[in-house]
């Protein structure tokens, strides 16, 4: 036998280490190829590390919350030795022939290749892109999965890898009761413990139907436990919901947070998507929400106020060459993630559009990769998305500045005209800017507010798209 050691690869050019979250196999578990071992966290992505070989762990190097670095070694691996190294393993006393040993060899691999060719038959992905382990092609040339349905299937691996279970919770939601055809077969979805003796027994097919039920898939989000004690419900918070806690906190106690509210009027805005985002929906496959308006206004505004696209650390002010802006979004499980739109100022209105759409749908799904929610250099955060006017957001550090947006509002509102004031309605909101007061005076931060509201004033009704 030999060892092979599983190191942390590499999760993005940024990513240097991540914090080790939950070991999904014990000590003397047998591990195949691409089956998850443990689970790492780098900020608030969770992503699973996958086995690059068969074989039995023998050795944990880190415990849960342990911080590892990109390389280094974190689990053993015994594998099988190949004939010539047990050969040479043998005692010298043990005399054996050439002609027998390479009789031995041939056989066994004569053995290996029949094995391979009845079980293992390469499931051809040649029309995809993505890349598939031999055990998630072996699973869908057995279930019948197409190239294309596996193509759909959301990956909770490390950079979007489909894993075993993702392929299994896909088979699960596909089938239904009453065409399930055997309880072998329910088996694969929801396998019995390793050591348990199932016994097979022929029913009709209905009452099998009934006695099986189908495997859920697999939950994405970690969920807190839940304790009674004397009648008053005691929730554990989640580690996402205590790195936030803990993101929070630090920030308070980090930067001195002030707050300047701006009022935008915001109606041809809305006249202006109105009237385009059916057009743009079917050419470009893309919704057209107000977000990607507001982050390209952002955009603009910290190309001209450089000195907001700062951030702090230590005694030192470091002046940011990109301009990254992360954009908080909303989990299913309530917790937040803010995934990064690298070089905002760069895009065009379709380009923002579908970064914009890309980075929420798999906020929502959890299939973000590590180095997406890096290298930020401002944060939005929509409160009007819940129906708040404004809010008082945290600076995400060590950033210097933060803006929520509120919620888009008909109210009455003064017109101003050449030929004297009336009373209309309009489409208003509040812009709530947080800075850092340490380093940015409430001067800059009011402008910077203005210039969006400002550019957001100016929006052009006729403007192409």
């Amino acid at each position: 036998m030999s060892k092979f050691e599983l190191k942390l690869p590499r999760m993005g050019e940024s990513v240097a280490e991540a914090t080790l979250t939950t070991w999904l196999k014990e000590i003397g578990e047998t591990i195949e190829m691409d089956e998850a071992i443990f689970e790492i966290a780098t900020d608030k992505v969770d992503s699973e590390v996958p086995s690059e070989v068969d074989g039995i762990l023998v050795e944990k190097r880190f415990d849960i919350d342990d911080v590892v670095k990109v390389g280094d070694v974190v689990a053993i691996i015994e594998i099988e030795a190949d004939t010539t190294e047990e050969s040479q393993s043998s005692e010298p006393e043990e005399k054996v022939s050439q002609e027998v040993v390479t009789e031995l060899e041939n056989n066994i691999e004569n053995v290996k290749t029949a094995t391979s060719s009845q079980n293992h038959e390469e499931y051809r992905t040649k029309d995809s892109d993505r890349f598939y382990s031999p055990l998630v092609k072996n699973i869908a040339k057995q279930e019948g999965i197409t190239i294309a349905e596996l193509d759909t299937i959301n990956g909770s691996g490390l950079e979007g890898r489909v894993t075993k279970n993702d392929i299994l919770g896909f088979v699960a939601t596909k089938k239904t009761a009453p065409i399930l055809k055997s309880t072998p077969t329910i088996e694969k979805i929801a396998p019995a413990p390793k050591e348990a003796k199932i016994e097979v027994k022929e029913e009709p097919k209905v009452e099998q139907a009934k006695k099986q039920p189908i495997a859920e898939p697999q939950q994405v989000h970690q969920i807190s436990t839940v304790k009674t004690v004397g009648g008053d419900e005691v929730i554990e918070m989640t580690r996402m919901g205590k790195m936030i806690a803990k993101h929070m906190t630090d920030s308070v106690a980090t930067s001195a947070h002030v707050q300047s509210f701006i009022e935008v009027d915001v109606t041809n805005i809305v006249a202006w998507r109105n009237k385009v985002k059916e057009d743009f929906q079917k050419r470009e496959d893309e919704k057209l929400t107000f977000t990607p308006i507001f982050m390209e206004a952002i955009a603009k505004a910290l190309k001209k106020y450089p000195m907001m696209n700062i951030s702090v650390v230590g005694d030192s002010v470091i002046k940011k060459k990109n301009i990254n802006i992360g954009m908080a979004a909303a989990l299913p499980d309530g917790n937040l993630i803010v995934p990064v739109i690298k070089n905002a100022d760069q895009l065009n209105m379709v380009g923002m559009a579908k970064v914009v759409n890309d980075l929420a749908n798999r906020s929502r799904n959890n299939a973000l990769k590590p180095d997406e929610v890096q290298d930020g250099t401002y944060t939005v955060t929509n409160v009007g998305t819940f129906g708040s006017v404004f809010g008082t957001p945290i600076i995400n550090q060590p950033q210097v500045g933060i803006i929520a947006l509120g919620a888009i509002r008909k109210i009455p509102s003064v017109i101003e005209t050449d030929e004297g004031d009336s009373i209309g309605i309009r489409h208003k909101m509040y812009l709530s800017h947080s800075y850092d007061h340490r380093v940015v005076n409430g001067a800059l931060g009011s402008m910077f507010a203005k210039e969006v509201a400002d550019y957001l004033e100016a929006w052009d009704v006729n403007r192409a798209i």
